[in-house]
């Protein structure tokens, strides 16, 4: 089955044919980093982490690049705040963002390029612009992006230029030709961090910086642009225009946008009080659990954040990790000797089908069913299966805990794992002396602390609910 991704471009799914074939260019925007990562981001990280990986297993020559912007109205406002350089505010937020990413079992790409190192990109870009009078510089000091020229604006996102226009502002920048330009170059004010240009000290606009670090890694023209569900209009509509404008060529092949996130059935917002860090959640829930859940729906489909769909996460990831916990020592199998394997089959063609990973988690959730039900009769056939299992887990970036470990987890509230082993001993001893109301009270305590208890020959085991 050929690889087939959704087009935000053509609004279709295609049929995925890379410019130089067995290899894929990738660029998906980033972080800006003025402030720790929230649930938002981590849709967006992982969601093309995942992508990344299915491509390499499948044996494409990936490079992927995500940038960091690190010069910015917010983090210039947010670094004067706090009575900081911007570079210090910049600096820690990059490490912060790493530590979350690496929580999330994010790997980093293969280029992570920084705004600030690519200036004499974005200026040279610039001025091939004004040099072709696709950019004009105003009385203001700024450089702006003349929309007008370019035919093609909208044909990203769907909007009619025309509508644009009508729908403008009142209150329109004197200095603009006309409301819809955009800044390619703003003038520094008095004091602010700055550098030399033909128009005077000032920094690049955000959509230029794009432009300039995709065509400075990956070339004029690249198979795949990724991003967050905002970034369609303007940014990515933005960049398209500025690059064929500067290059002449075509910018992207394929464009892909992750879905939204709400929380509760409603907007993520600071105002709402529905605000969530990744390392806020990440108090409260295990990395996997948290990565699990944004794996659960369509990297396309809106998810909503909730302690239900949390838990419900939970409850899935429990299911493969007791499944696999008689297997631990088991490796993972080697994925090329999966094709015989209806259960892999499934798991490629789901993932061939634009990333879905949903029902691609259904192929596997069917493997441990048929594992579970042979475990008993046939224990070679279901370490194979656990072995397949911990494969296809490996391509999504979960099962890299040891199942006790996970599912015995670490205590916010409730005993720890000593009072839980002591508690089980003398339900055992209890047990051996017919004391039956005991045992059974040790256990309904145990439950009623989300302590769950599962006998067997072997012995009793636990795991918190």
């Amino acid at each position: 089955m050929a690889l087939t991704l959704y087009n935000t471009l053509t609004r279709q799914k295609e049929v995925f044919k890379p410019i130089e074939a067995g290899k894929i260019r990738m660029y998906v925007c980033g972080i800006t980093v003025y402030d720790y990562c929230h649930i938002g981001h981590a849709r967006v990280l992982v969601a093309f982490d995942v992508i990344t990986r299915y491509l390499r297993t499948r044996g494409w020559d990936v490079t992927y690049v995500r940038n960091i912007t690190d010069i910015d109205d917010k983090i210039l406002n947010r670094a004067n705040d706090n009575g900081e350089p911007y570079t210090a505010l910049t600096d820690r937020m990059i490490d912060a963002m790493h530590e979350d990413e690496d929580a999330l079992g994010v790997l980093r790409p293969d280029l992570e390029p920084r705004a600030t190192a690519y200036m004499d990109d974005i200026l040279a870009m610039v001025q091939i612009l004004v040099d072709n009078h696709y950019a004009y510089a105003a009385d203001n000091g700024d450089v702006y992006y003349r929309v007008s020229r370019f035919a093609d604006y909208g044909k990203l996102s769907g909007r009619n230029p025309e509508d644009l226009l009508a729908g403008a502002r009142v209150e329109v920048d004197e200095a603009k030709e006309d409301p819809r330009d955009f800044a390619l170059w703003k003038s520094a004010k008095p004091g602010e961090v700055s550098w030399e240009s033909p128009w005077g000290p000032g920094r690049p606009g955000w959509h230029i910086e794009c432009s300039a670090m995709s065509t400075c890694c990956l070339g004029d023209t690249f198979d795949i642009h990724g991003g967050g569900p905002d970034l369609p209009f303007p940014h990515h509509e933005n960049e398209i225009a500025q690059s064929e404008s500067a290059t002449g060529k075509k910018y992207v092949h394929y464009w892909m946008h992750a879905g939204a996130v709400r929380v509760d059935n409603e907007k993520m917002s600071k105002s709402l009080n529905n605000f969530f860090t990744i390392r806020e959640v990440l108090k409260k829930y295990h990395p996997e659990v948290v990565r699990y859940f944004l794996l659960s729906s369509h990297y396309r489909s809106p998810i909503n954040y909730s302690e239900e769909n949390l838990i419900e996460a939970k409850g899935g990831l429990d299911r493969f990790y007791t499944a696999l916990l008689p297997f631990t020592e088991a490796a993972p199998a080697a994925l090329d000797t999966l094709h015989a394997s209806d259960y892999y089959r499934r798991f490629v063609e789901s993932m061939d089908d634009d990333f879905n990973t949903r029902d691609a988690l259904a192929a596997m959730y069917d493997l441990v069913r048929d594992m579970n039900t042979c475990a008993k009769t046939d224990p070679a056939q279901a370490a194979k299966l656990a072995a397949e299992l911990k494969a296809l887990g490996g391509v999504f970036g979960i099962f890299t805990v040891e199942p006790k470990t996970f599912l015995q987890g670490i205590a916010s509230d409730g005993p720890d794992a000593e009072q839980i082993e002591t508690l089980i001993a003398e339900r055992v001893a209890a047990k051996k002396n017919r004391d039956f109301a005991r045992a059974d009270q040790i256990r309904d305590d145990l439950a009623a602390q989300g302590v769950v208890l599962e006998d067997s020959r072997e012995g009793t085991t636990w795991r918190r609910d």
